[in-house]
Formats: structure tokens, C-alpha cells, sequence
């Protein structure tokens, strides 16, 4: 039986799969047509199993052409001349590996090319391909197109990047047939960022190929595999909730599916439903996995990245996508941020997201044991009626009477910027709170940026909570509306509308209306900007 792959490459016998095929057919097209094509994307998005199968179908489509895959992987830390002389071992054995999977032997010729010749920099390698074009033309009797797939290629040594990416150019620009018909490029970073003599364009003939997420209706492809083997059925709402928290990014698609149907015990008989989904996004949310470990790993390179993201997630005027921008270009390529339909920046998943919030969330706050007033014997578990409710308006309440007593002391909260200090501490209380009475927590980010809607699950029942940060009573209002829209959809009729004023004298405002049929209570909280001056004064 197959499963859901999330340990490296990807098998169609042994796993489920997403055939992409519309994008293997664009892929395809781009190679007939004798493109330099370029694709760089975050790790694990499926770009080697996408050029596997790729170079797969194109040969079994058409024999005339000629493929030779190549990982740079393990060539970082070597010299120039080393790097070429290891090229060479390496594409005498895929091309080895071609003759053998067509049942063939190579000519002579070949072999004599592949045993005599040695390659020691960009000239001699274009040499050789020269060569090796003609040998294989001679051995058919047609023209052999030659596409060279090179995957991690930003792993190619400094010294030896501008001359390999001159000898390209030189090829493709060179009269038809090209010694080289096509070549696809595959990495993290682009071209541009491998810091060669910037001076000068070596490579500016690259066609560039987006590899996207899986569509909602790949998502119910690659789950509609296991369902036909193995009978057991998913919720459409639990494949709706999949997409929307992962955006569709493959990793997480097969970690949750992975989760869901291996390691919850669900009985086969069972269909998967929310419930099962909430526990696995929750694991999701506390594991660390290979994809989260890179996640956190590039959000932590840099100590402005932290604030940049929490503004993304916080002001609804957002920041414009500008990949000029270092920090926006180096957040893009880490696959934290994208372009939204509306040209800002925008985290890419909910997932991520809560991560992001997770990973600049202090463990220690400072302020939980000021939760609950000294003179009452409330707690977390005083929030859940006997009935086994979530009385989430006074748990608000008390989030929001919290805020007033401790007053100054939100500003010690440790690295956490002021401006994001009254989030910070609502996301943290909440948290608190679903984890004391086992309850699930999603991000439902609508835009990717200037509100996060909270959907606490408990029970089979919804409870949804928008926070923002005071940006005008235009953007208030219209606040309300989307979380009105947002309930709609989700088909609960109350909300909640959390919002913190930073201005210099803010307002405190809690009120309760019905718009358009559901009902949403809103808070305005104030948020202290600076220590009373007497307190200031006793610290000196």
C-alpha cells in the first residue's frame, strides 16, 4: 500500500502522488522549444520529483530527446578545477545511465569521449558537449537534442559560477542545433543572488517557470488515491481546511494527510472528519519537523525579520512587495513571504504563520500570573460551561480588565515590539487557554496581512476572534464587515473583534451590535505607550 511521502523523493508505486499535469505540459512545451528555463522555490515544494517526472514524460513522448540530470549538491566547498573534473565523472555516469534505461549501448566514439576527455573548466565543458552532440547525431542517424537538468545548482562554487553560466549563454546563442537544445536550472536562490561580477549578465537569456502549490482540486486528488485504495473517506471539509491552512504547499499537504491516516488511529472504517483534522494541525502547529526546522531556521537569520513579519501580519495598509527590498527578496526566496493579488506582502500559509507567531512569542511572558485579579478564584477551566461551552465573551472580558491592570508593565514583555506587544499577549493568553482545556486553535488569514482571525474549535463549535491594530475608524469599520463576512462563511452568528489603540491618548470602547444578521462584540483596548513619569522617576 502507498502513503504520503515526506521523507525525500517521491515514488509513484510507493506513494501518493500530484501528477501536475498541466504544468508538466508547459514544462515540456518550454523544452521543445529549446528555452533555458529557471526554477527557484523554497525546499520541499517538489521541484526534483517535478523534473523527475518531467524528464520522464518527455522521453516517453519523444526518443530524439536526450536528458542529463545533474545535482550540484555536494559541490559547494570545492575548488573551480575540482568542481569541472567532478562534473565530468558525474555526467559520464547519467549519460551512461540514458543508454542503459533505453536498453543501448554507446558508440565508440562515446565511449572514447566519455573515458578520454578530461573537463577542467567552462571551456573545456562546452567542448565536450560539442562533441558529445555530434557522437550521439552519428549513433541514431537523427538529431539527438540534448536538455541538461541541473538540480540545487546554487550550490556551484563561487569561482566557477560566471564562467559555467557564459559557457550557457555562449551555447544558446550559438546557430541551430545547439549543442545543448535546453537547459532547466533548479535551486533556492535565483541566479541573481550567487553574487558573480554583477557587472556583467551571464545568464540573461533564462526563461523563468513558476512552480505552484497544489490547487484545492489537487489536494482532492492526492486524498481521493488513498481514499480508492484504501476506502477510507475525508470530510470535504476537512480537504477544504487542509488547503486553506497549508496553501497548498506540498510538504504540509502530505505531513497532515501523513498524520491523519498513520499515526491518529483512526479506524479505516471511520471517515476523516474536523475533529481528526484538529488534532493533526495541532501536532503540526508543536512538532518540528524538516519543513519547520528550515522555517524557523530563516526567520531567525536575521534579527529584523521578526518585526518585519509581525508588521506584515498586524497593519491591514500591509508592505509593499518590492523584491529590491533585501529583507523582502531574502524572506521570498526562504519561502516565508509572496506577492498577494494586490502587489504586498503576504506570509504564504496559516500554518507558517502561527509558527512565526509561535517562534516570537516569549515562553515567559512575564504577566501570567496576572491573568486573573488577585481577589478571585477564577481560572482557564471557569471558561467552559457544564455543557461544555466556551463562554468566550467573558473570557475576553477578563483578557481585556487583564490589560488595564497591568497597565505599564506590557512594555517590559521581553523582545517583543511595543506595537505588536498587545497581540502578542491575546495570542499568548488564548493559547494559554485552548491548551488548558485541550481545545484547537487555527489562523485564518483572509488577506496575509493586517488582521488574524482566530478559530477556536471545541466540541464540534466554532469561535471565532479577529485581532487588529487601530488604524483609523475607516478601517474599523470596514474590520467589521469582513469578520462579518468570515462568520457568514463559516456559518457561526457571533464574533469577536479584538483591536488595540496605540495613539498617544487612545480610547477604551466595548460594544455589542448586529450587522446583517450576526452579532459581534468589539473591543477597543488601549495600550500604555510609556511609564508614568513618577515610576519613571523612582528608576533612575
Amino acid at each position: 500500500m502507498r502513503s504520503f511521502g515526506t521523507r525525500g523523493r517521491v515514488y509513484p508505486d510507493r506513494h501518493y502522488i500530484v501528477k501536475r499535469t498541466e504544468e508538466i505540459r508547459d514544462f515540456i512545451n518550454r523544452i521543445k522549444e529549446g528555452r533555458y528555463i529557471v526554477l527557484f522555490a523554497p525546499r520541499q515544494t517538489g521541484k526534483t520529483t517535478f523534473f523527475r517526472f518531467t524528464t520522464e514524460e518527455l522521453t516517453n513522448q519523444d526518443e530524439s530527446f536526450f536528458p542529463i540530470q545533474l545535482n550540484f549538491e555536494e559541490f559547494e566547498d570545492y575548488t573551480a578545477n575540482d568542481f569541472y573534473i567532478s562534473l565530468h565523472t558525474e555526467m559520464c555516469k547519467e549519460i551512461e545511465a540514458v543508454f542503459q534505461s533505453r536498453g543501448q549501448n554507446p558508440s565508440e566514439g562515446i565511449e572514447r569521449l566519455l573515458t578520454k576527455t578530461e573537463i577542467t573548466d567552462n571551456m573545456s565543458m562546452r567542448a565536450f558537449f560539442d562533441q558529445l552532440a555530434v557522437l550521439l547525431d552519428a549513433q541514431y542517424g537523427i538529431t539527438q537534442k540534448i536538455v541538461l537538468i541541473i538540480d540545487e545548482f546554487d550550490a556551484i562554487p563561487q569561482m566557477a559560477v560566471k564562467g559555467f553560466l557564459h559557457s550557457l549563454r555562449r551555447v544558446y546563442l550559438s546557430d541551430e542545433p545547439r549543442c545543448i537544445h535546453s537547459v532547466g536550472i533548479v535551486g533556492v536562490k535565483s541566479i541573481t543572488q550567487l553574487n558573480y561580477d554583477r557587472s556583467i549578465s551571464p545568464f540573461n537569456i533564462q526563461d523563468e517557470f513558476n512552480l505552484p502549490n497544489f490547487t484545492l482540486e489537487q489536494v482532492q486528488e492526492l486524498l481521493s488515491q488513498y481514499t480508492d485504495e484504501v476506502g477510507q473517506s475525508f470530510d470535504q471539509e476537512v480537504i477544504i481546511s487542509l488547503h486553506k491552512q497549508t496553501a497548498g504547499q506540498p510538504f504540509l499537504v502530505n505531513r497532515a494527510a501523513q498524520i491523519m491516516t498513520e499515526e491518529l488511529n483512526i479506524p479505516k472504517t471511520d471517515t476523516i472528519e474536523m475533529s481528526h483534522f484538529a488534532e493533526a494541525h495541532t501536532q503540526l502547529l508543536e512538532e518540528r519537523n524538516t519543513n519547520i526546522e528550515h522555517l524557523l531556521t530563516n526567520i531567525r537569520r536575521d534579527r529584523r525579520f521578526g518585526r518585519f513579519l509581525m508588521k506584515i501580519a498586524s497593519y491591514e495598509r500591509g508592505v509593499p512587495y518590492n523584491l529590491d527590498d533585501d529583507i523582502i527578496n531574502e524572506l521570498t526566496m526562504y519561502g516565508v513571504i509572496k506577492r498577494g493579488p494586490d502587489r504586498m506582502c503576504q506570509i504564504v500559509n496559516p500554518i507558517y504563520q502561527h509558527r512565526i507567531l509561535q517562534a516570537f512569542k516569549p515562553a515567559i511572558n512575564g504577566l501570567e500570573n496576572d491573568y486573573f485579579a488577585e481577589e478571585t478564584e477564577v481560572d482557564f477551566v471557569d471558561y467552559v460551561t457544564p455543557s461544555g461551552e466556551i463562554e468566550l465573551e467573558s473570557l475576553l472580558n477578563n483578557f481585556k480588565d487583564f490589560i488595564s491592570r497591568v497597565g505599564f508593565r506590557i512594555l517590559q514583555v521581553p523582545e517583543t515590539p511595543q506595537e505588536y506587544v498587545g497581540q502578542n499577549l491575546l495570542y499568548a493568553y488564548l493559547d494559554h487557554f485552548i491548551r488548558t482545556i485541550n481545545a484547537s486553535m487555527f489562523l485564518e488569514v483572509q488577506t496575509g496581512r493586517g488582521r488574524i482571525d482566530l478559530m477556536i474549535l471545541y466540541n464540534s463549535r466554532k469561535y471565532i476572534v479577529e485581532t487588529k491594530i487601530w488604524e483609523g475608524e475607516r478601517y474599523h469599520q470596514a474590520g467589521k464587515k469582513q469578520l462579518v463576512a468570515y462568520l457568514k462563511s463559516e456559518k457561526v452568528d457571533k464574533g469577536y473583534y479584538v483591536v488595540f489603540d496605540h495613539r498617544t491618548n487612545p480610547e477604551s470602547r466595548v460594544e455589542t451590535e448586529t450587522l446583517e444578521g450576526v452579532t459581534i462584540r468589539s473591543y477597543l483596548i488601549p495600550v500604555v505607550q510609556r511609564k508614568p513619569s513618577s515610576i519613571s522617576a523612582l528608576d533612575q
